[in-house]
């Protein structure tokens, strides 16, 4: 009999190996040293293996661990703000970023990285101006982080329709340099994975643009980057260079297979291809974007010229939430309405874009994403005894995974696991006290909304205007 870790019974295992979902049944997955040493016989486990933890979840399906591709933890203060608004960013997003402070941004990233966790979400792609805080409350908790520091040279204030942005080339070399530094410092330690997130094209030289790919080449990590994010970003661009974003980062040399390339939202379907070509990867945020822009980004164009593709939740101030099983339902959903056909976008797409090919798309296939031998076990249990998920069918087809994408809330995810250890356990995340986090955020909203009055107010936007209609 040998010894392992952890023996994970279940009656139904999504493992995404192959083209497929790779769906295992009759199994149980021996886990070892953090990683899957495979599957066996559920019926004579227990007679080969021994283990420190045994999870018998006889009402759960197992499904790789969810990854959030591209995040903004420390937006999340501002949760709520800036929805239902054109020139979001900058007349409704802008006032309340300029007011909060930075220990107040920290902990809303805490609770958005909760919100997260509980959500299904193993790895977390965040993208921040300083991704410290966000790295030590990951590693708290042990989940995995695949982390950007954010920079730009452009100057942090409001910037009208029309108005090019201020370049300030000293703070843009401050923040690069800040991000080297926390590359040194958290790069590959334990679960954390730091890359080069300069913000946009539109927000800095393309000289800063190559100082930065070629810190990632030197590093061999990854750039993250929001690309054609919309058209403020084309419009600065075709100002400045007299051509679009997509030709503009084609022509410097930007597209390849380290680019993470975030959202596409002003692409069509040619410069679309262009990137997928190329080898980058692309995260899409269904419902930040088209809550943001009323726009459904060209992730189908993308994967049918070959390019893998994942989801992201974006931020709070657009997207509302952290919940990648909610942005499986989007991306569904948004497309099959684009393209007036049901078969497009299909659940089995989505979870696929929410594990290995995300995994892909961000360069941490190599770790997760799947559940195969050598990999690391990061997996997630859930349970089949909620509403949302019954009934259960198995025959003449399988409906765990429609179900899974576009009837499951969160709550159904039970248990967590990351490298072997288990985060979460009957939906308590094990390493902290939640609820410590959850009332520290909400000491934060009485200040940020008077320091942040005054702009607001100058502003006068839509959400202004709805405050003295009474429709909030």
């Amino acid at each position: 009999m040998k010894k392992v870790d952890m023996i994970v019974k279940a009656p139904h295992f999504y493992t995404m190996e192959g083209d497929g979902v790779g769906y295992k049944t009759g199994v149980a997955m021996i886990v070892n040293g953090g990683k899957i040493e495979g599957f066996t016989d559920a019926a004579t486990v227990d007679s080969e293996y021994k283990a420190d933890e045994v999870l018998d979840l006889k009402d759960h399906v197992i499904f790789p661990g969810l990854i959030d591709a591209h995040m903004h933890s420390l937006d999340n203060v501002l949760r709520g703000l800036a929805q239902d608004s054109n020139n979001w960013m900058m007349l409704a997003l802008q006032p309340f970023v300029n007011a909060a402070e930075h220990d107040e941004k920290v902990k809303g990233s805490r609770v958005a990285i909760i919100e997260a966790i509980k959500a299904g979400t193993t790895c977390l792609g965040d993208y921040n101006i300083e991704v410290d805080s966000c790295a030590e409350f990951i590693t708290k908790i042990g989940a995995r982080g695949n982390l950007a520091p954010m920079f730009r040279a452009a100057k942090r204030k409001v910037y009208y329709p029309g108005e090019l942005y201020e370049f300030d080339d000293e703070m843009g070399e401050r923040e690069m340099n800040a991000n080297i530094e926390t590359f040194n410092k958290w790069h590959n330690k334990g679960n954390i994975r730091i890359l080069f997130g300069p913000q946009g094209a539109d927000f800095m030289s393309p000289e800063m643009l190559l100082k930065a790919q070629k810190a990632v080449k030197e590093r061999h990590t990854k750039m993250h980057l929001h690309v054609q994010q919309g058209d403020r970003e084309t419009y600065q661009i075709v100002q400045r260079y007299g051509k679009r974003p997509t030709q503009f980062l084609d022509e410097l040399g930007i597209l390849d297979k380290d680019l993470i390339a975030v959202h596409l939202t002003d692409c069509n379907d040619d410069e679309t291809r262009v990137i997928a070509k190329s080898g980058a990867g692309m995260v899409v945020n269904p419902a930040s974007i088209g809550i943001i822009d009323g726009v459904v980004c060209p992730s189908v164009v993308f994967q049918e010229a070959g390019g893998m593709c994942g989801l992201g939740s974006d931020q709070a101030p657009g997207n509302n939430c952290h919940n990648i099983i909610h942005e499986m339902k989007n991306v569904c959903l948004f497309n099959k309405i684009k393209y007036q056909n049901p078969e497009i976008m299909p659940a089995w797409r989505a979870l696929r874009m929410a594990t290995i090919e995300g995994a892909k798309a961000i360069g941490v296939d190599d770790v997760c994403g799947s559940l195969e031998e050598g990999k690391s076990a990061d997996f997630i249990a859930v349970s089949l005894n909620f509403p949302s998920m019954l009934p259960v069918y198995t025959y003449p087809m399988r409906n765990l995974v429609t179900n899974f994408v576009y009837s499951a809330r969160g709550e159904e995810v039970t248990h967590s696991v990351v490298a072997g250890k288990v985060i979460m356990r009957d939906r308590k995340i094990c390493a902290i006290d939640e609820q410590e986090y959850l009332d520290a955020v909400k000491e934060c909203p009485k200040a940020i909304g008077e320091r942040a009055a005054a702009e607001f107010n100058s502003i006068d936007g839509i959400n202004n205007k709805y405050m003295r209609e009474g429709k909030l």
